[in-house]
């Protein structure tokens, strides 16, 4: 694997469209941001001469964007699909960004592959979210080897870097986590650093020198064999031990050689299962290079050892009735299923959606049927039409290829999708078919906006619905309690792009302001009211009193109307008026314009006219009694209580605890789970969280995550009632 002379593949290296999922493989690059992801995208597409050293496309001679600062910007916070052609093989290069509050896109990248590079910088080593991302794979079985960058910091040290990802990813079997290759080392430089220049084959026992701008092979040295045979020993067993074979093992303890085809075949079929994690080592090319250290080890590793699409199972689809329905793995003649991973938008060409086939064939020109996805309750409708596709393309950079058709296993770019948003299916408009969405985590960081002028007011709408289709990990909110338009994202840098986009992409200028959590009134303690609504202006007057006594009721109660009238004070035709103006009342509040809740009001008395008194008169005079009840009370302003869980490694576990008690949070218990993690439930007040999606990163360096679910409303405590800034405490 890697262990073979290539020359630079000129044209051979242009990705087009596949013929068969066997000639396909899907790779997404993971990694904390500046592990040196992209650049390593970039490296690898130069090697397999997708590029050239300017940065040029081959086939036109047109300027990709690698070298646009603006492109580098955009493509640290959205997925990115680089194809390449390697060995006959189709690589299509999936680039996740770094960012944390981009987790959204990381997940698309995870969907639409079906193995993953974790990039692993020498000088900064695994952070905790790599770690997470690593365990989402694991769950769902997929093949991940491990890249690692940054050789040439002075701290740079492959070896223990190696082992702390074996520490960190191999879990219960370390041994699963092994270097292929070696790093060559070159002369020391006057600061003692030796540099590294090429790498050295384990397997093959060959040295690969990339110094001069080639990959040169060549036989090692008489000093370093015992290097090489010490780290090839160790391999192999980690090799034997995963193989199918179980007499493998037993015959190599046994002091037979197992030829190095054998190991490669084993190396590949595990590292295919799922179940052998190569570490191998990786740089861009030097000026005037045109391969970069480790980048062809690293493609034979990609063609040769990830899956074909059509070793990963079929997904799960139902029919637009939820029957169930078979399909063959990967079969470009089954029916089309498909999903829109990422979607877009140009300035020029429109709505752009990179699409995963995972069965049939899609077809340029092709009608659609598209099927939703189940996020009505973040501002994603859901859709069950069909629509008509335009052209097909494979992209790199700015570039768009066209291609005529994507088989089952392929990625394209799907362009004049207006309806479809990210997560939705396309499928056969004569066999419509729903695949079930994948998990997108909750956006809990609120933006509330307004928009700056008329015209931006008038823009606003058709923006923030654009935008939402984009992004599912994005929630459009119209608050009906506080009147605010609020955009739930997942963290500041998050939020940031999203204003950027609106201003930049949709012309529509905003600001910030404070978000308004929706606070409640309850009485605190019973009181009365009357209400007298006479009015005699000639002709047909006005007419209606009535009194009422207020109660305060248990929390969750609502607002309980009773009628306690004797008599006929108060005719039958007009209780329901009364009920009716008390009810309309409290929904606009009694003191500082929240709605009232858990109270009784009970109807005692009240006169009527035979000709004034009304439907409408009635309706009045509850509203007033209601609010003279209010004047004589003292009224408890209420806040929403929220339940939160919070998953956080057990060495942040006091720090979490102490910092939701200071929120005045009441921690409600804790829980042991697997993975050195903690869940800890806890009940606090939801204007003390705001910011927490924000503050918890912070506290936990990332390795924390958190859910919030509203509880009830309880009592706010006066002193912090009295801390509020008035345009929190009144409602809009």
């Amino acid at each position: 694997m890697g262990d073979k002379a290539h020359t630079h593949p000129g044209a051979a290296g242009r990705a087009s469209a596949a013929d068969h999922p066997t000639s396909v493989r899907n790779v997404v690059l993971v990694g904390h941001s500046g592990s040196g992801k992209t650049t390593l995208v970039e490296a690898l597409a130069l090697t397999a001469g997708a590029v050239n050293r300017a940065g040029r496309v081959e086939d036109g001679g047109c300027v990709s964007d690698y070298d646009e600062m603006e492109h580098r910007q955009q493509r640290s916070v959205q997925l990115s699909l680089v194809p390449v052609e390697w060995d006959g093989i189709k690589i299509n290069l999936l680039d996740t960004p770094g960012y944390a509050d981009f987790v959204g896109e990381l997940r698309a990248g995870l969907r639409a592959a079906d193995a993953a590079l974790f990039v692993v910088s020498a000088s900064d080593g695994v952070d905790g979210s790599t770690r997470m991302v690593w365990e989402e794979c694991a769950a769902v079985g997929m093949p991940r080897a491990i890249v690692v960058t940054h050789l040439e910091a002075a701290r740079a040290d492959f070896e223990e870097m190696t082992r702390i990802c074996a520490e960190a990813f191999g879990g219960d079997d370390p041994d699963a986590v092994l270097p292929l290759y070696l790093p060559l080392r070159g002369a020391p430089a006057p600061d003692g650093h030796a540099p590294v220049t090429g790498l050295i084959g384990l397997l093959s026992r060959k040295l690969f020198d990339y110094a001069s701008g080639e990959r040169v092979e060549s036989e090692p040295d008489g000093e370093r064999l015992p290097l090489i045979d010490e780290a090839r020993s160790l391999l192999i067993e980690g090799i034997i031990s995963e193989s199918e074979d179980e007499t493998l093992m037993e015959r190599y303890l046994g002091g037979e050689q197992v030829d190095v085809k054998t190991l490669i075949e084993d190396l590949e079929r595990a590292v295919a299962r799922g179940v052998f994690f190569p570490v191998l080592a990786a740089a861009p090319a030097a000026d005037g290079a045109r391969q970069g250290l480790g980048t062809v080890e690293l493609l034979d590793l990609v063609t040769r050892g990830f899956p074909t699409p059509l070793e990963r199972a079929a997904p799960r689809v139902t029919t637009p009735e939820g029957a169930a329905r078979e399909l063959r793995m990967c079969d470009p003649g089954e029916s089309l299923v498909a999903e829109v991973v990422k979607t877009s938008s140009d300035p020029y060409v429109g709505r752009i959606s990179m699409v995963r086939v995972f069965s049939g064939t899609l077809r340029a020109d092709q009608t659609v049927h598209v099927s939703g996805h189940g996020l009505a309750d973040r501002g994603h409708e859901d859709h069950d039409v069909d629509e008509r596709i335009g052209a097909l393309s494979t992209p790199f950079g700015k570039q768009q290829r066209p291609v005529s058709h994507v088989i089952a296993g392929d990625l394209a770019c799907v362009a004049r999708l207006t309806r479809a948003e990210t997560g939705d299916t396309l499928s056969a408009k004569e066999d419509p078919l729903l695949m079930a969405p994948w998990r997108m985590p909750d956006p809990l960081l609120p933006l509330a906006i307004e928009a700056h002028s008329k015209p931006d007011e008038d823009k606003l709408s058709q923006g923030l619905a654009r935008l939402v289709a984009e992004d599912p990990t994005m929630r459009l909110e119209h608050n009906r309690d506080t009147h605010q338009v609020v955009l739930w994202c997942l963290g500041e840098a998050h939020a940031d792009v999203a204003l950027e986009r609106l201003r930049g992409r949709y012309g529509v200028q905003v600001d910030v302001v404070p978000h308004r959590v929706s606070l409640r009134e309850t009485f605190g303690g019973p009181a009365a009211g009357r209400g007298r609504h006479v009015k005699q202006s000639g002709g047909h007057g006005q007419y209606a009193i009535c009194e009422i006594e207020v109660e305060p009721l248990p929390n969750g109660s609502g607002v309980e109307f009773v009628d306690k009238v004797v008599g006929g004070a108060v005719p039958r035709q007009f209780i329901p008026s009364v009920e009716k103006g008390v009810r309309a009342q409290a929904a606009r509040g009694v003191a500082a314009g929240h709605p009232l809740i858990d109270v009784r009001v009970t109807l005692l008395d009240g006169k009527a006219h035979s000709v004034d008194s009304s439907d409408a008169a009635f309706q009045t005079a509850g509203a007033l009694a209601l609010r003279e009840a209010a004047a004589q009370a003292r009224i408890h302003l209420l806040e929403p209580v929220a339940e939160v869980s919070v998953l956080v490694g057990d060495d942040y576990v006091g720090a979490v605890m102490s910092d939701l008690s200071g929120r005045r949070g009441k921690v409600l218990g804790t829980e042991q789970t697997s993975g050195g993690r903690t869940l800890i439930r806890a009940e606090v007040p939801e204007i003390e969280i705001g910011r927490y999606a924000v503050d918890l990163r912070s506290l936990s360096h990332g390795t924390a995550r958190f859910d919030r679910r509203y509880a009830r409303h309880e009592p706010m405590p006066q002193q912090v009632a009295d801390r509020l800034p008035e345009e929190v405490r009144a409602a809009s």
